[in-house]
This record gives structure tokens, C-alpha cells and sequence, in this order.
């Protein structure tokens, strides 16, 4: 991985306001495989506010990853572009970016992790009993494939191409499915 120290900077904190503590970093990467990217990082010692965010810095074709999840590809490594829509129909999960989208570099493993967090939240926000059935029923199928339990499909379309899953075929994206994918990003129509 080649890396180029851009910015970095102490700012007021976006979160707790303090003046003059949280640093600003700013990194340009070269990831293999995938380009590169802007690293951002933001972090306040004084309240523990942390930011992150991986920022493409090219353009691809479309893309769209398909894995099997399974004991022997939890490590795979997966870059998750800010414009990607990342699902796993077995157990109904999907995350579309927004304008709020935070792109990553993990692993499947990881990918897990970060659904399994984001029920983990649900069922505290949900306390009818259907949402919480269907939480609990969700949050167990995640974790028995974080144990390498069972399998599932892992898909990953990307509308500008800028995410990746290292060692997996990249697909075209048919037109039609394409155009309903989300960017993450405002349009302005005239």
C-alpha cells in the first residue's frame, strides 16, 4: 500500500464544540486492487468523538461482487465504496448508501459484524414483539455465519465501481438493475 500524508490539521470538534483539540487527518492511498482513495479521520480526545471515511478518488465501470459467505472466506478481504448497496438476501439484510454513507475496507467477517450491529440497534429502538421475533431471528442467523456456520450470498453493487472484494469475479451490472441503484448522493433536476 502506497501512502501520502496530505492534511492534518487540529480543528474545533464537530461534536462537543471544544476548540483546538480534535484532529483532522487526511491520507491519500493507493489500495491494490481498487485505486486510490482518500482517507479521512477525525478525532476528539476530548469528548471520544471518532469520524472515518475511505472517499474514492476514481471511476470505474459498475460492478457487482457475489460471495458465498462460509467458514473459509471470513477473511476475504472487501472495500465498500460510500456509493455501494450491500446485501444478504438469505436473512434479509441490506444497507443503501445515503447521504450520511461512510465507505471501508474489512473483510466478510467484518461486513457481518457491522449487520449484526446495526440489529443489535434496531431491536433496541423495536419493542413490539414482531420486530423483536424478527430481530432476534436476524441477529442469530448472523452469528452462526460469523461462526463459520451455514452460508449465505454476500452481494455488493456498486453503480460507480469503487468498491471491491478481492479475489472475487467482478460482474457487469444489467442496465435495468442499475438504474434503481441508490448513489448515496444528491441530484438536482432541472
Amino acid at each position: 500500500m502506497n501512502e501520502m500524508e496530505i492534511n492534518e490539521m487540529v480543528i474545533k470538534c464537530p461534536v462537543c464544540s471544544v476548540e483546538g483539540v480534535a484532529k483532522s487527518i487526511m491520507k491519500e492511498i493507493e489500495i491494490p486492487h481498487f485505486g486510490k482513495v482518500l482517507e479521512t479521520t477525525i478525532q476528539c480526545p476530548e469528548c471520544g468523538f471518532k469520524h472515518s471515511d475511505v472517499i474514492a478518488l476514481e471511476q470505474n465501470d459498475p460492478a457487482k461482487y457475489v460471495i458465498e459467505i462460509n467458514k473459509n472466506n471470513l477473511s476475504v478481504r472487501v472495500v465498500r465504496s460510500q456509493s455501494a448497496t450491500v446485501s444478504i438476501p438469505e436473512i434479509g439484510v441490506k444497507v443503501e448508501p445515503g447521504p450520511k454513507s461512510e465507505g471501508y475496507v474489512t473483510n466478510v467477517e467484518g461486513i457481518l459484524t457491522r449487520f449484526e450491529d446495526a440489529v443489535e440497534k434496531a431491536l433496541n429502538l423495536f419493542d413490539d414483539d414482531a420486530s423483536q421475533e424478527n430481530g432476534k431471528k436476524t441477529l442469530n442467523e448472523i452469528r452462526e455465519l460469523k461462526k463459520g456456520n451455514g452460508t449465505a450470498t454476500l452481494i455488493i453493487l456498486d453503480p460507480f465501481g469503487q468498491s471491491n472484494v478481492v479475489s472475487v469475479e467482478i460482474s457487469e451490472i444489467p442496465e435495468e438493475e442499475l438504474n434503481t441503484l441508490k448513489t448515496g448522493f444528491s441530484h438536482i433536476e432541472e
